[in-house]
């Protein structure tokens, strides 16, 4: 694991360098859906979107963002505002040294301050290795879809994992925006 990484808030002036990382997810596997890489305009209306209500964090080493984890809306109903899915992308380059999970613990604080209960992964299937990560983070496989996107010539089954943040009381707390968060609390993650 690294010792001096440093977790922050995503910034729209980091958009040029995740769509880098996120890029060959989306060109040459079936880990994003996606059948295009985003334009940076775009990506940049992604960040604004999903921060506006969830955390967007990355991993920055030596000046380098390395990684990137966000919470998305899970559903857009009312009843679903203490439910998220969480996507994590890392640079090839520095998986399997523990960035993922420095990546998700700390978003997983700021969700849980949010109030946020339960946090949904889509997977693609098989992928043996998202799959261990999300186990070792404490996630559990609670669905499988098959044949349910198409890519890279074939159909792709994508599987739901869940992790269950904090108790499901009867009379939840109120969801917190993201924005709304303590900031000092966002800013020394």
């Amino acid at each position: 694991m690294y010792s001096d990484l440093i977790i922050r808030p995503v910034t729209e002036e980091d958009a040029p360098r995740l769509l880098e990382i996120f890029g060959p997810y989306v060109e040459h596997t079936a880990v994003s859906f996606d059948w295009e890489v985003p334009s940076t305009e775009s990506f940049k209306e992604k960040i604004r979107h999903i921060t506006a209500l969830h955390p967007w964090l990355v991993a920055q080493k030596d000046g380098q963002v390395i990684g990137y984890t966000y919470a998305s809306p899970f559903k857009i109903q009312a009843a679903y505002c203490w439910s998220v899915e969480t996507s994590i992308y890392i640079d090839p380059k520095c998986q399997h040294m523990g960035v993922g999970r420095v990546l998700y613990e700390h978003l997983e604080d700021l969700l849980r301050q949010q109030h946020v209960v339960n946090a949904c992964a889509c997977i693609a299937y098989p992928h043996p290795v998202s799959i261990a990560f999300h186990q070792s983070m404490g996630y559990r496989e609670c669905g499988h879809f098959h044949k349910s996107g198409y890519k890279l010539g074939q159909w792709q089954d994508m599987v739901w994992m869940e992790k269950f943040l904090m108790e499901h009381e009867e009379n939840p707390k109120p969801f917190i925006p993201y924005p709304e968060l303590n900031q000092e609390n966002i800013s020394h993650v």
